[in-house]
């Protein structure tokens, strides 16, 4: 709740703007208050305390063609596929990611890619629960996972190579943690780096984006000018910064300052203390996910929320990484912050989750209750 009260106030703070009208900056103040990111970050903490009070585990409970987990991750994949069909997606900055929710007169999107992610980390620990004694078996156990995992990456990677990158990572790590043999997933791995490689080669932005990383100065006017700006407002922010409000390079100078950049506008205006508070939430998040999963005792649960919790903290480190061009420009947001109504509610309520899982108690009174049943059976 901290980050997206944090997230409020930085998307209105960075898309402040200079223009003819005097009283420009007290409209903005009003949209702080009425705006729809506003609307956003009130669903997404109602999203929250929703999923915190489900106990997910009973999804797992339907199987076969009925199985809820099933038609969601069909849903969600053929989500995906809806944007690339010409006239249905919505196209921002040259990527077609979005889906409308609505007349387009409305405004209103959505992005399926976000979906896809945390479907795929419900999915996979589903199917580690219930294949959870052949997962060391590569055609019975990890193959299928495998299938999976290609076709949602290679889908989302058309448009959006760096939350592809992302649900391979956190697959990965997921599929181990549910007894997948390391050298069998080491296995495909040539091939997946290999797709990567090609969907960089063949896609000049993403070639730009690759050789500015390498020398931002060699074009700072063209694919250098991002992470240029970006490191301008960073060393503008000092220790404490320039002040709530008052930096200068959301002004024009930074492109995309309320989403993908805008730790930037938050370590100009706050300084490094200021970023050093918002990472410190993160890990407040995270340390307390963790605690979650260890204080449970159902392999579902832990799964799911070692998924969730793998996930919002190498978005958050891929996000910071591109911010400081420590890594190449990629279009991740930072999670909870920018500015995206599809990625706070997604993720408020994956978090939501990982809180049931510790606060309806059902891991362990599912061991408990298999005790139970061995002492029975006994």
């Amino acid at each position: 709740m901290a980050l997206l009260g944090l997230g409020v106030v930085f998307v209105y703070s960075a898309g402040v703007s200079v223009g003819g009208d005097s009283h420009g900056f007290t409209q903005q103040m009003k949209l702080l208050v009425l705006g729809r990111h506003t609307l956003y970050a009130v669903i997404a903490v109602g999203v929250m305390i929703l999923a915190s009070r489900v106990n997910i585990r009973h999804v797992l409970a339907v199987r076969g063609p009925a199985s809820p987990v099933l038609w969601v991750v069909v849903l969600s994949l053929g989500l995906v596929v809806l944007t690339l069909v010409p006239g249905m997606g919505r196209t921002v900055n040259g990527s077609t990611r979005w889906l409308y929710l609505g007349p387009r007169s409305w405004g209103v999107s959505f992005q399926p890619s976000e979906f896809v992610k945390w479907v795929m980390v419900l999915a996979l620990a589903g199917w580690c629960t219930r294949r959870g004694g052949v997962m060391g078996r590569f055609w019975h156990g990890l193959a299928p996972a495998l299938v999976l995992v290609g076709l949602a990456c290679g889908l989302v990677m058309i448009e959006d190579l760096g939350t592809a990158v992302l649900i391979g990572v956190v697959a990965v790590g997921v599929l181990i943690a549910g007894g997948a043999s390391v050298w069998q997933i080491a296995l495909p791995l040539p091939v997946a780096a290999a797709t990567v490689v090609a969907a960089i080669a063949q896609s000049p932005y993403r070639l730009a984006r690759l050789t500015a990383f390498m020398d931002p100065w060699a074009d700072p006017m063209g694919s250098g000018y991002h992470p240029i700006q970006s490191m301008v407002a960073i060393a503008h922010g000092g220790l404490w910064g320039r002040g709530l409000g008052n930096g200068l390079q959301k002004m024009g100078y930074l492109p995309e300052d309320t989403t993908d950049f805008i730790f930037a506008v938050i370590c100009e205006e706050l300084g490094l203390s200021g970023a050093g508070l918002i990472i410190g939430l993160y890990l407040v998040v995270i340390i307390a996910g963790l605690g979650v999963i260890s204080r449970c005792g159902d392999r579902f649960g832990r799964l799911l929320g070692l998924g969730v919790i793998m996930t919002l903290g190498l978005q958050m480190l891929i996000n910071i990484a591109v911010v400081t061009v420590l890594i190449p420009t990629k279009g991740i947001a930072l999670p909870l912050v920018s500015a995206g109504g599809t990625g706070w509610v997604l993720t408020a309520g994956a978090l939501g989750l990982v809180a049931s899982l510790d606060e309806a108690g059902y891991c362990n009174k599912t061991r408990f209750l298999s005790e139970d049943i061995s002492a029975v059976a006994s």
